[in-house]
């Protein structure tokens, strides 16, 4: 039988290793899936929020530091880029229905990332927020790598944005699609464009649970909500504070 000591100098020889973060980041993921699968696809199951939790009980356990997990799981950080250049494809190929409703898309868009924004910055104002803090949460509604590009810009913490993202996006598709069921909002473009709005990349991937028509507006909605957020959050910013 292998002694501990043998098996602590196993374990430090594989956390140096890049690659076991990088598998662990995935097989948690992956059991979050299945276990999301199980349960009927409860929304309280979310796969990404058990993931999270999941890893967050693993660097806890083995009293790993973030930056050494991150070494492993950045290539997955990496690939955030091309999958929010990728969302121009929805965009494509629902062109027609986005032109047919431009004018109430671009109306909902533009009020959903307002009153995203406006709504964070005035509570963390409010509740004693030090200016860093609230500008760093300007842009949690919009997918991570768009928001901390505009924290870093605007003066925020990019790291905290990224955390505030993630907590918004489980958020919205754990209690989002309850709230959809409880208003009777049946139209997958409207759900869709809500998910994406609210939960960005969670939120989306979630939407294409319901309907590929659904998930191709999320898409829709993240890709665009980033885009409007980037040229209003300095002028909301401007106003508020």
């Amino acid at each position: 039988m292998m002694s501990k000591k043998g098996l602590g100098d196993i374990w430090v020889y594989l956390s140096a290793s890049p690659l076991l973060w990088l598998a662990a980041t995935l097989v948690a993921y992956l059991v979050g899936v299945r276990i999301y699968t199980r349960t009927n696809r409860n929304p309280f199951a979310n796969p990404v929020a058990l993931a999270a939790l999941f890893l967050v009980i693993l660097l806890v356990v083995t009293d790993t530091p973030y930056p050494t997990y991150f070494n492993g799981a950045q290539f997955i950080h990496f690939l955030l880029g091309p999958a929010t250049v990728a969302l121009a494809v929805p965009l494509w190929r629902h062109r027609a229905d986005v032109r047919r409703g431009a004018l109430p898309l671009a109306i909902a868009m533009v009020a959903g990332s307002i009153t995203a924004a406006a709504s964070a910055v005035f509570v963390a104002h409010v509740l004693g927020a030090d200016r860093e803090t609230v500008l760093s949460l300007a842009p949690k509604s919009v997918t991570t790598p768009i928001a901390m590009g505009i924290s870093e810009s605007i003066g925020g913490i990019p790291s905290l944005t990224a955390a505030m993202v993630m907590v918004t996006g489980i958020i919205g598709a754990v209690f989002g699609p309850l709230l959809l069921r409880w208003l009777k909002i049946r139209d997958d473009r409207a759900k869709g464009l809500s998910m994406g709005m609210a939960a960005h990349g969670v939120g989306t991937a979630i939407s294409y649970t319901m309907s590929p028509l659904a998930g191709s507006f999320a898409g829709i909605a993240m890709a665009l909500n980033g885009l409007i957020t980037a040229l209003l959050v300095p002028l909301l910013l401007a106003l508020l504070l």
